[in-house]
């Protein structure tokens, strides 16, 4: 599909039969919403899916038919709801719908698209490209270190309570970049470095406390399907941007929420 970077596989020393302790995690950003396309914050808005998230979800559906999945997990806000849904109808089972595998509060620019932030809210828009890992939007956002904190209570919780399973977890763009981050030993500062297709599939491993990538942003079910937004982000605040060419217009926009 143009524009999606190719999957990410991680070469494993050993196989899943090696420890029966182990717990494998499908990891899927919900499908696409017209506030993606938007560039416009999301956050814990909730925002349906539109005709093309509908779509891929149903693609995801069709291509996880044949695997077996124990437990099915989903965010409470609907955009992952409808994803989960033709994973669910197939097996008959209902998915455990937990808040704390919802997206980023985005606090007092949630519902807002780029262009209305930088005009309404330059400062806030220059302070939040910076990416600190400990910075928080007012109005009740979330900082890294927080939503980092919870995306983890959440993931421990979870293979807590369904050790050496296998479970499919429907969730948000930002969450798999917290994961991403933890997998791969990164600081909670920066752009995100990851891409984060609509409905890829991110398969990972929780083995004695620690969280390893088998394969990330697996994407190939969508082919024939619009390209989607970028989930690029930028760190350049407006006033260095002179100093930046290049810099799309929507980058920086959490359009992977």
């Amino acid at each position: 599909m143009p524009g999606r970077s190719p999957a990410v596989a991680v070469m494993l020393s050993h196989t899943w039969a090696d420890n029966a302790c182990m717990t494998e995690l499908i990891v899927i950003r919900h499908g696409e919403t017209d506030w993606n396309r938007q560039h416009r914050f999301q956050g814990q808005i909730d925002v349906p899916l539109n005709a093309v998230g509908l779509a891929q979800a149903e693609r995801l559906g069709r291509r996880l038919a044949d695997e077996h999945i124990d437990v099915l997990v989903s965010s409470d806000l609907q955009r992952a709801c409808s994803t989960a849904v033709p994973l669910q109808q197939p097996r008959g089972m209902a998915p455990l719908v937990q808040p704390l595998w919802r997206e980023q509060h985005f606090g007092v620019l949630e519902g807002l698209d780029v262009a209305t932030i930088r005009g309404q809210h330059p400062a806030l828009w220059n302070q939040w490209v910076r990416h600190e890992a400990d910075y928080a939007l007012p109005q009740g956002g979330e900082s890294n270190v927080d939503f980092h904190a919870r995306v983890m209570r959440a993931l421990s919780a979870l293979v807590a309570a369904h050790a050496g399973r296998r479970l499919a977890v429907v969730t948000h763009g930002g969450v798999l970049d917290m994961l991403w981050r933890e997998a791969r030993g990164l600081p909670l500062h920066g752009p995100r470095e990851c891409d984060i297709p609509n409905t890829g599939i991110n398969r990972l491993r929780w083995d004695a406390g620690r969280l390893h990538i088998l394969r990330w942003a697996d994407a190939d079910h969508l082919d024939g399907l619009p390209a989607q937004p970028s989930t690029a982000q930028t760190s350049v605040p407006d006033q260095d941007r002179g100093m930046a060419a290049g810099v799309a217009l929507g980058a920086g926009s959490p359009s992977a929420a």
